[in-house]
C-alpha cells in the first residue's frame, strides 16, 4: 500500500536503513556501493565515528539558537576553519542550509553589494549554457540548462548564458586547447559588451560543471582570463563550488586549481557530507565591507542558516578531509578511478568521453563515437543505466540532456574520499555490467 510521501518520481524506493563506510544497506539487507555519493555529498562514507560524536555533543549542548540573536560556538570554529584554507581574498562566512540557499544568497550578496557601491544600474546575471545551480527560483535562473527551466520558465529572472567551457563538445578540429579557453571565455566578454558593462552584475560559472554535463572541468588558462575579463569591467565572479568543492576534486576549494579566487564562492554538499543540511556562502572582505561599512547589514536570511548541530557537523567533516590527509587521497584514488574508467570504458564503441578531476568522473555515453551523435532522447538511456545498476547493487548519477538539455547521456561519479581500490574496482566492474544491460534494452 503506498504511503504518504511525495517523492521525486515514480516508485517504489528501496528503503535506506543503514550505512557502513562506502555502502548503503536497504531493509531487505542488501548492499549497494555508493559510486557518487548520492549527488556527491556522502564524501566521508555513510558511518564515520568522529562526524557521529560531534553531532551528539552539540545535541547535548544546543541543537538551535536562531541567527537573529545570537552566534554559536559551532558556527565560529567552522566559518573560522574554513577562512583559514579560502582562496586568497576571502574572508566571511554565511552559513546556510544547503547550495540552492547559498547560490541564492550569492546573487542576492551582489545585488545588494552595487547598490551600496553607488551602482544601482548593475542587475543583469550572466551565467554558461549547462551550467547548474540548484532548484530554488533565483539558482534556476541563473543555471543554463534548458530542460531544468523549461517548466518554470515564466517565473525566472532573465539571465544571460554563454558557451561554457566544454572541451569534448566546443572545441573546433584544429584548434589548441589554449586557443579554445581563450575563445571560450572571450564569449563572456562580448556578451558583457553586448548587455553593456555597467549593466551586468555578476558572472557564476561552477570551476568543474557537475549534474547537467557530468564533471566538466575547465582547460588550463580559461579561468585566468575569466578573472581578467570580470576585473575589466567591474563584474562580480561567483564560482559555484557546491558540487565540487570541499576536496572532491583533490584541492578543498576547486578553484585553486585554476589558480584564481572569486569575489563570492557558494559550497555545500560536502561540507556536512550527508551528516547534516549545510552550505555556506564565502564573500571577499572587499563585498562584505561595502555592506557592513555601508547599510550595516546584509538583507537576507533564513530561519536554519548557521544551524548549531549542522555547523557542528561541517566542522567535523572539515577536520576529518585536513586531519586525516584526504585531499592528497582523492588525488592518488583519483588516478586509480581515473585508470579504472580508462582500462573499462576506454574502448567502448558507445563511449565519447571519460572526464573530470580527483574523485569527480564523468563518463559520457554516444551513439556513434565517431561523430559523437548522442542517443535519442526518447530511449531514456540514463534512466535505463540508474535501473541497471542499482539492480548491480551500486548508486550512481547519470542525467540527460548533456548536450544541449535535451540530448546527451552522462554519468556522474563521485564515490566517498575513503574508497578502497578493491571497491573502485567494484564499481567499474558494476557500471560495465550496468552500462551493457542498459545499452542491449
Amino acid at each position: 500500500m503506498p504511503g504518504h510521501i511525495f517523492g521525486r518520481g515514480p516508485g517504489p524506493l528501496p528503503t535506506a536503513v543503514r550505512g557502513e563506510g562506502c555502502y548503503i544497506f536497504d531493509a531487505d539487507g542488501r548492499a549497494y556501493l555508493d559510486g557518487s555519493g548520492g549527488a556527491a555529498v556522502s564524501c566521508l562514507g555513510h558511518s564515520d565515528p568522529d562526524v557521529r560524536a560531534a553531532i551528539h555533543a552539540q545535541l547535548d549542548r544546543i541543537a538551535f539558537a536562531h541567527t537573529g540573536f545570537f552566534t554559536s560556538d559551532p558556527a565560529e570554529a567552522l566559518a573560522d576553519l574554513l577562512i583559514a584554507h579560502a582562496p586568497a581574498g576571502i574572508d566571511k562566512v554565511y552559513l546556510l542550509s544547503g547550495g540552492s540557499e547559498a547560490v541564492e544568497a550569492a546573487i542576492k550578496l551582489a545585488r545588494q553589494y552595487v547598490l551600496e557601491t553607488g551602482q544601482p544600474q548593475r542587475h543583469k546575471l550572466i551565467a554558461r549554457r549547462q551550467s547548474y545551480h540548484g532548484n530554488t527560483l533565483g539558482a534556476l535562473a541563473a543555471g543554463g540548462n534548458a530542460w531544468r527551466r523549461e517548466k518554470y520558465a515564466p517565473l525566472l529572472v532573465e539571465t544571460h548564458h554563454v558557451m561554457p567551457c566544454y572541451e569534448y563538445r566546443e572545441r573546433r578540429e584544429g584548434e589548441s586547447q589554449h586557443d579554445f579557453g581563450q575563445r571560450a571565455a572571450n564569449a563572456l566578454e562580448d556578451e558583457i559588451l553586448r548587455q553593456g558593462p555597467e549593466n551586468v552584475l555578476a558572472f557564476i560559472a561552477e570551476p568543474v560543471v557537475g549534474a547537467t554535463a557530468g564533471a566538466v572541468p575547465a582547460v588550463p588558462g580559461y579561468f585566468k582570463r575569466i578573472r581578467e575579463i570580470c576585473d575589466r569591467y567591474g563584474v562580480l565572479l561567483i564560482l559555484d563550488e557546491v558540487m565540487c568543492g570541499m576536496g572532491r576534486t583533490g584541492h578543498l576549494f576547486a578553484c585553486e586549481a585554476d589558480g584564481i579566487s572569486p569575489d563570492i564562492l557558494t559550497i555545500a554538499k560536502g561540507l556536512g557530507a550527508g551528516y547534516a543540511p549545510i552550505g555556506a556562502m564565502l564573500a571577499s572582505d572587499r563585498v562584505y565591507r561595502a555592506i557592513a561599512d555601508g547599510s550595516g547589514s546584509f538583507q537576507h536570511g533564513h530561519t536554519y542558516h548557521g544551524h548549531p548541530l549542522a555547523a557542528a557537523a561541517g566542522h567535523a567533516v572539515l577536520n576529518a578531509i585536513l586531519d586525516r590527509g584526504l585531499l592528497a587521497q582523492v588525488r592518488a584514488r583519483g588516478a586509480v578511478l581515473e585508470a579504472a574508467l580508462a582500462q573499462t570504458f576506454g574502448q567502448h564503441p558507445h563511449v565519447g568521453d571519460l572526464r573530470g578531476r580527483g574523485l569527480f568522473r564523468g563518463i559520457e555515453l554516444v551513439a556513434d563515437r565517431d561523430t559523437k551523435q548522442p542517443f535519442d532522447p526518447a530511449r531514456k538511456l540514463h534512466l535505463k543505466v540508474k535501473k541497471a545498476a542499482m539492480a548491480e547493487g551500486l548508486v550512481c548519477y547519470p542525467a540527460g540532456g548533456t548536450v544541449n538539455g535535451r540530448e546527451g547521456d552522462h554519468i556522474l561519479l563521485a564515490p566517498p574520499y575513503i574508497i578502497t581500490e578493491d571497491e573502485i574496482a567494484e564499481l567499474a566492474d558494476k557500471l560495465s555490467r550496468a552500462v551493457e544491460t542498459a545499452l542491449a534494452s
